[in-house]
């Protein structure tokens, strides 16, 4: 009963329009006003206690290094680079923007920040190269959505906070599922630009490749710092992202020199305010957890399915059907933060591993990024291409089903997770 009053006070406020940090937050204190003799001194210390975990330091640090390489020229270099590796393929610029967005996806985390990068940049260039505006749209909406997969994530470090998993396990865990479902993008564009006889691009010489290869691996050569510090055990993933924001920052000034002295009081101010954003979401997210396993909500939950007998399969196809829905009227963020603290316990009384269970809500976040009515990617293609939602939504529609397709597959085969974080001893 009371988990129905919380869910029917936040889907009011949510329909009201109010932004889902304040409706989370005031859900927790209309409840706990309402129907709790709860001490709101408690409230004061959940709130603080909450934020002062030393991971949710990474999410500043990755915002403030996706930030400099976004507006570095960095993606200009890699896009040059994935178009002279597969562009005199079948679709050579659509695939060369699956490579771009993988390769970005992998120094930013943040998948609009990587439809921005890359879209803005190629989509001018496929148009001009003959290719139909949806054909473009359906490759750079869906392909951002790498942003959150491929290591480093924004997302990722979320789930950590909210369960207390390793993020370097997470990290390591998203490399696989990562490079497949690139690989699943690219086929889709390949088919679809095959099967309508789209343009190709020259072959380049293996000079220009080199050439190209040398001036992005600067921005390349951060997949590293982050991925190889970690691994080596020089660093946290904590640290890697304070080491990413120095390097990003020597990069696009000193080296790239796209970006002046003078540009970086602003980059410091946007990623102050994305930060912000994001750390007041996780304050309200963290009282929203406490309110609910104050109230033995997940272990009721937990209880009653496996007292009917639902197992393993049936507990999983639950929870995408759940987080489907959710992404469509949430953000990422909001949805890992409300729905991990509800669903983890339940996962864990089932026996599913945390890191394969992080894994799977990231797919789900993805899939939800490039659905309407709020896919967050939708809407940020939708001010590159100048295309409406509805038009989008049938651009993206053949690399959308071989998401879904490819979230099955993660779902029922945890291998494709955990093999390299269990390989390289990280559980």
């Amino acid at each position: 009963m009371n988990a129905m009053i919380i869910f029917a006070i936040l889907l009011v406020l949510m329909l009201t329009g109010m932004p889902i940090s304040i409706s989370l937050g005031l859900t927790v204190l209309s409840f706990l006003f309402m129907f709790t003799q709860v001490p709101l001194e408690s409230v004061a210390l959940k709130l603080f206690t909450g934020i002062e975990k030393f991971e949710i330091m990474a999410i500043p640090f990755f915002i403030l290094a996706g930030n400099f390489l976004t507006h570095g020229g960095v993606a200009r270099r890699m896009i040059k680079f994935a178009t002279d590796v597969v562009g005199h393929w079948y679709g050579g610029l659509g695939l060369a923007g699956v490579m771009a967005c993988a390769l970005f996806a992998a120094v930013s985390g943040s998948s609009p920040a990587t439809v921005v990068a890359i879209g803005s940049i190629l989509m001018p260039a496929m148009v001009k190269a003959g290719f139909p505006n949806r054909f473009g749209a359906g490759v750079i909406t869906t392909s951002g959505a790498l942003g959150i997969l491929i290591p480093p994530s924004i997302v990722m470090v979320m789930y950590s906070v909210a369960t207390n998993t390793s993020v370097g396990a997470l990290f390591m865990a998203g490399v696989i599922p990562g490079i497949l479902l690139a690989m699943t993008l690219g086929g889709v564009t390949w088919y679809r630009a095959k099967k309508f006889d789209y343009p190709r691009m020259p072959k380049a010489s293996f000079t220009q490749r080199l050439k190209s290869f040398r001036e992005s691996a600067w921005g390349l050569f951060l997949i590293v710092v982050v991925m190889g510090g970690i691994y080596s055990g020089m660093f946290t993933p904590t640290e890697a992202a304070a080491m990413s924001a120095v390097y990003a920052f020597f990069v696009a000034v000193f080296v790239y020199k796209d970006l002046t002295m003078k540009d970086v009081p602003r980059v410091l101010l946007n990623s102050a305010n994305m930060s912000a954003m994001l750390l007041y979401i996780i304050t309200n997210a963290v009282l929203f957890s406490f309110i609910m396993t104050n109230e033995n909500i997940p272990q009721t939950l937990a209880d009653w399915m496996l007292g009917h007998g639902l197992g393993v399969i049936a507990f999983l196809l639950a929870v995408n059907i759940i987080l489907l829905l959710a992404g469509n009227f949430m953000e990422p963020s909001s949805i890992v933060l409300i729905f991990a603290p509800i669903l983890f316990p339940v996962a864990i009384k089932l026996g599913i591993d945390p890191v394969h269970f992080g894994i799977l809500m990231v797919v789900n976040m993805e899939v939800g990024m490039c659905h309407p009515p709020v896919g967050l990617n939708l809407y940020v293609a939708s001010g590159i291409t100048k295309m409406g939602i509805t038009e989008l939504t049938i651009a993206v529609w053949p690399w959308l089903l071989s998401m879904l397709v490819f979230l099955v597959v993660v779902t029922y085969v945890p291998i494709m997770s955990l093999w390299l974080p269990k390989t390289l001893g990280m559980m």
